[in-house]
């Protein structure tokens, strides 16, 4: 018996052996440019124990070498092709989409809501989603969110403004969240809530608990997918998944019941039930498609709003004439701003789009080649590549939104810069919400969730440092594109208030 252990014990050594170490000198033996790395943790040594963040890493491989189109790396024991080209980008991401179509996503883990949502999945099944939920996001179903949207605003600029006295410093990460979760929760759930005034209800302590994913543990996962799948480890607790779910299925059958139809992302899955030569979504379907939805209003949206403000209090002379915007629009308009009017905001749509170059949402695309691909020469001289079914391409777009060679005095906010918008539109050099066919399919409701904020809170309250803003920003190491000790700020009551709020 001790021998069949001992033989077992080595068949099991030699396969973790031949698992974690079969990809070490795959860049070497095909002549690839890459960075020196160490086995099992690859170049991601210094994330892992937190000597670095990640898109300061990724800046770093990126500058690795400033003449190659594309550096390989080892993100644990996968061999990853950065792209520094932006024609390759474009290729990849545009022109050649059909060599890949796919994210790696979290295709490969046990979690339902992250499985089955339109991010991670493939193939066919992807482009019929995206097909269904587009019609979600059309100027139609805009306008009609954005009085959803407004209702929420306004509640969370009233709030503040109610609140906001002389040294009110604020974490704008936890109260922009508040007010993203309400959004969401009225314009995909169909739920009305206000996080501001009820900061325990279920859906925001839920919703903060499901996106709060990122980290070793998810690095682990999706490095080491076989592992995750054996030990059943899951990003998303049972009773969270249970709770999204709960909800969707309670508001499909009071919706039946009492006939109600609002302009929401529920209503649109549902309203394809029983129609001939579409594929209806269960319930699970429904819950994941909502889920990342909330995922992306939740975090990413947030965030983005979170260093709007922060640029916007450093730089008082962008923000005042920010808000000589918003008063000369309110005062032309009687204070009635509708859908059209915010869409019509010049120096507010600059202002936004630097934010999103300094901090795009989307700091990093992923790719699976589906088919052969070859990649140019990285460098003068050197011999192309095949890329293979399988292998993945990492579009570094942090640092490609802060590289000298396309932004002048690129860690600088400029809002002017953006005062030409054809040079940057649907270009390589700018993709806060990525590129091609799979380009955030939700990226017009952001932009207009964030203009509404923006637009309300400006129009009654000052945006200041504090002692705890962090100048200059330094990512944390233990999270995302966050700042090491978060979004502090202060924010005051405007003593000069347009009179329509001022009774608000």
């Amino acid at each position: 018996m001790e021998y069949w252990l001992i033989l077992l014990s080595i068949v099991i050594g030699t396969l973790s052996i031949h698992y974690l170490f079969k990809n070490y000198n795959f860049f070497k033996r095909h002549n690839v440019i890459h960075i020196p790395s160490v086995a099992i943790l690859g170049d991601m040594t210094s994330l892992v124990f937190r000597r670095i963040s990640f898109f300061d890493l990724m800046c770093k491989i990126y500058n690795f070498n400033p003449d190659a189109k594309y550096i390989g790396f080892y993100a644990t024991t996968n061999p990853i092709f950065l792209l520094r080209d932006p024609e390759i980008v474009k290729s990849i991401l545009v022109k050649n989409f059909e060599a890949f179509p796919d994210r790696r996503g979290f295709n490969d883990l046990n979690d339902p809501l992250l499985v089955d949502n339109l991010f991670s999945l493939h193939g066919q099944k992807w482009r019929d989603v995206r097909t269904l939920l587009s019609p979600s996001f059309t100027s139609s179903k805009m306008k009609m969110m954005f009085t959803l949207m407004s209702e929420c605003a306004m509640d969370f600029a009233n709030f503040l403004s109610t609140i906001s006295v002389e040294n009110n410093d604020m974490d704008m990460k936890d109260v922009f969240t508040k007010y993203t979760t309400d959004v969401i929760a009225t314009c995909a759930f169909g739920i009305k809530i206000n996080s501001m005034k009820d900061p325990k209800n279920k859906f925001y302590v839920y919703g903060k608990e499901a996106t709060n994913i990122f980290g070793l543990k998810s690095l682990f996962l999706i490095s080491f997918p076989t592992l995750g799948r054996i030990f059943n480890v899951k990003l998303i607790s049972n009773h969270v998944s249970d709770f999204f779910k709960d909800i969707i299925r309670t508001t499909i059958a009071t919706r039946d019941a009492e006939n109600i139809i609002r302009p929401d992302m529920i209503q649109l899955m549902m309203d394809i039930r029983g129609k001939e030569g579409r594929r209806e979504l269960d319930i699970d379907d429904m819950t994941a498609q909502a889920f990342v939805f909330f995922f992306g209003g939740f975090d990413t949206t947030s965030t983005a709003m979170c260093f709007a403000a922060h640029e916007l209090a450093v730089n008082p002379d962008v923000q005042n004439k920010l808000r000589q915007e918003i008063d000369k629009i309110l005062e032309e308009s009687n204070g009635e701003i509708t859908y059209e009017i915010i869409n019509r905001f010049e120096y507010l749509d600059l202002v936004i789009n630097e934010t999103l170059r300094l901090y795009p949402p989307v700091g990093l695309l992923d790719r699976l080649c589906d088919k052969s691909y070859e990649l140019p020469p990285a460098l003068p001289g050197e011999k192309p590549f095949i890329m293979e079914k399988g292998m993945t391409v990492w579009i570094p777009v942090y640092a490609i939104h802060h590289d000298a060679k396309y932004y002048d005095d690129p860690e600088k906010f400029r809002p002017e810069r953006f005062l030409d918008n054809k040079m940057y539109h649907n270009s390589p050099y700018y993709m806060p919400f990525g590129l091609g066919p799979r380009m955030c399919i939700a990226n017009r409701f952001a932009m207009l969730e964030v203009k509404v904020l923006l637009f309300h809170l400006l129009a009654r309250c000052e945006l200041k440092p504090c002692a705890k803003t962090m100048l200059p920003i330094k990512f944390s190491k233990n999270s995302t594109m966050m700042p090491e000790n978060g979004f502090w700020l202060n924010v005051q009551r405007r003593s000069d208030m347009n009179p329509v709020f001022e009774s608000t």
